[in-house]
């Protein structure tokens, strides 16, 4: 297990992110002045219903896309405008993404030999061709594959195990933060919690980071050790995963923790989904600023609202 040290500086600092798209003379305001810290060794969640901004989030910070504003401090370089040589190789070998679709993000024409090794080739992370093989071999077989699929293409495969050649890809560069983009949404969900046992196994095994970005509540509860609760571009709730189930504050986490399925069907025929409308609340999420509930736990509110959300939870 990890040990994870939030006395130091967090190996990703956000700040203020902001990521724009522009069509004509409309704006989408995609990602709007978000702010949070990862801590090496940690799996940071980022959840939230779709169109929320988390993937967008996830491709702004790996510089997929130029952030529009805001600030991007990985491991004490700043990866957030133009970045330098040396800043860009740094980023690039030690920042990996899991993407979401398994089989669109592998070359269909490459072996997965080719395809693991394509980013120790290209920024010469290897020794020799034997060295090459062998850092090859080693990944493939500690993401639960065998040296003989090697030599296959992606074709032949299963959606979970494409994925796994996708985690090899990923962890193969060594990297110390690795973003999982809904890395197991595609996944059926017997195939979703072997991924996800994979991914904390070798966590604890290379101490590697996770900004793990998804919408399955329940697989985020097992992975994570911390949360933010993402909605219409802006983190509305952030705190450890005990403080975000047991006392959630913003209606819209506790419109999301309701719509969980209960396993008991007699807790199941109990549960009552709580809707949440931003206009109907009358939440301007522009307007509001971070309360601090505790060290950990933080919401996004005006002072009106944390009073009022304060008084329904009997703070």
């Amino acid at each position: 297990m990890t040990v994870i040290d939030m006395t130091k500086e967090p190996l990703l600092h956000v700040e203020g992110l902001k990521q724009y798209f522009r069509s004509g003379r409309s704006v989408t305001k995609a990602v709007d002045g978000i702010s949070f810290d990862i801590w090496a060794g940690e799996t940071y969640g980022l959840v939230g219903e779709s169109g929320s901004g988390k993937s967008t989030t996830g491709r702004s910070i790996i510089r997929l896309y130029d952030p529009t504003a805001g600030k991007i401090i990985f491991d004490g370089h700043d990866i957030s405008g133009r970045m330098t040589k040396a800043d860009e190789r740094y980023l690039r070998t030690n920042m990996q993404m899991i993407f979401q679709d398994p089989m669109a993000c592998l070359n269909p024409r490459k072996k997965v030999k080719e395809i693991i090794a394509q980013g120790l080739e290209i920024h010469h992370l290897y020794e020799n061709a034997d060295d090459l093989d062998a850092k090859v071999n080693s990944i493939i077989e500690k993401v639960g594959l065998s040296r003989e699929h090697a030599t296959r293409y992606p074709h032949q495969f299963s959606g979970g195990q494409r994925q796994r050649i996708g985690i090899a890809r990923a962890l193969v560069m060594n990297p110390r933060l690795v973003i999982a983009d809904e890395a197991i949404s595609a996944l059926d969900v017997s195939i979703q919690a072997q991924v996800v046992n994979l991914m904390k196994d070798l966590q604890d095994e290379l101490g590697t980071t996770y900004l793990f970005i998804a919408h399955d509540l329940s697989m985020v509860k097992y992975i994570s050790d911390r949360i933010g609760v993402m909605h219409l571009g802006h983190i509305v709730e952030t705190g450890t995963t005990d403080e975000i189930f047991e006392n959630p504050v913003h209606p819209y986490t506790r419109s999301l923790l309701s719509a969980i399925p209960r396993p008991n069907p007699r807790v199941e025929k109990k549960r009552i989904a709580v809707e949440y409308n931003k206009e109907k609340e009358g939440v301007v999420y522009t307007e509001g600023h971070l309360h601090r509930i505790s060290d950990t736990h933080s919401v996004l509110a005006t002072d009106a609202e944390y009073e009022k959300w304060s008084k329904e939870h009997g703070y």
